[in-house]
């Protein structure tokens, strides 16, 4: 990171916001909506998000870096566990830890770790109640209260990520917490996800918006190689890892026309976020013991935890 200064006659601030919930708490749109943007994947599959991925959003002069973290829930794989693992790293030396809650669940007993480390941790605590849109007032007011009193929340906010309402309120007040400080990154950049990591990103989105429940929650994207043409455009090539030989015909489709559909969806996306051509070529690998793989976790962005 290098110091950039605002764009203001104020002093400049800076800090960073860590983002945390269960799986499906709306954490990704959040993040993107903060930003103007999209910089995290969104998806109605839980567990989406598997590394910490910054988002950078501005409100003069304050610029708020993002952790958008994976989904806190009770961890049983390797994989479950670096998620878990980077998903509470990502809170570390927070200005501000942000707990989005998913207003519309009645039951609430898996929060309960959750609030419960939060209570302990001495970064300043905020509530985000999401989903109010779909939500009626009387039992929001009730949910605020009683988590307030689990979690130690310093304030809470009622919101809705998807359709902007009370983000704009939301994001003035994170800008109002962070403390004087240069900006990290120049005023133009929205992630620091590199491109290549990005790219795999977007991939695996389509394969969850295509397959939906079809295709098992462990699959991979790899990426293999990214690189730049003479021409200015950009070459991907990715693998798609899945664990069983009886998954492969689900990706493929009848005559390879789902993966053609997944990848021309991740081109087409790619090449708008990018602003050049994209030619990206997937292919499908099955390896049934990738997730125990140190490689593919490096390679995904997440430590490997024993």
């Amino acid at each position: 990171m290098s110091d950039t200064p605002a764009p203001s006659d104020l002093p400049p601030r800076c800090g960073l916001v860590a983002v945390i919930g269960a799986p499906n708490a709306g954490k990704s749109t959040l993040v993107n909506a903060l930003v103007g943007q999209k910089v995290a994947i969104v998806s109605n599959k839980a567990q989406t998000t598997r590394a910490r991925l910054m988002g950078i959003a501005i409100d003069p002069p304050a610029q708020i870096i993002l952790v958008d973290t994976p989904g806190l829930f009770e961890p049983r794989r390797r994989l479950d566990r670096a998620m878990v693992h980077a998903a509470w790293g990502g809170a570390e030396a927070a200005d501000a830890i942000v707990l989005v809650v998913d207003a519309r669940k009645k039951r609430r007993d898996y929060l309960e770790p959750i609030l419960t480390t939060l209570k302990s941790r001495s970064e300043r605590r905020i509530l985000v109640l999401n989903k109010v849109d779909a939500t009626p007032k009387e039992p929001l007011l009730v949910a605020a209260e009683e988590l307030v009193a689990a979690g130690g929340f310093d304030e809470v906010f009622f919101i809705s990520a998807l359709t902007g309402d009370g983000v704009p309120e939301f994001k003035a007040r994170l800008s109002a917490l962070m403390p004087e400080s240069p900006w990290h990154y120049p005023e133009d950049q929205v992630s620091d996800a590199s491109e290549r990591l990005l790219a795999t990103e977007i991939t695996r989105e389509q394969l969850y918006r295509q397959l939906h429940d079809e295709l098992p929650y462990d699959s991979a994207v790899r990426p293999e190689s990214y690189a730049t043409r003479s021409d200015g455009s950009i070459e991907i090539h990715q693998q798609i890892v899945i664990a069983r030989d009886s998954q492969r015909p689900i990706v493929l489709g009848k005559g390879g026309t789902k993966l053609k559909a997944i990848g021309e969806a991740a081109r087409k996306e790619l090449a708008e976020i990018l602003g050049t051509k994209v030619h990206l070529f997937l292919h499908v690998k099955v390896e049934e013991k990738w997730a125990d793989s140190r490689d593919l976790y490096e390679e995904i962005g997440l430590d490997w935890v024993p």
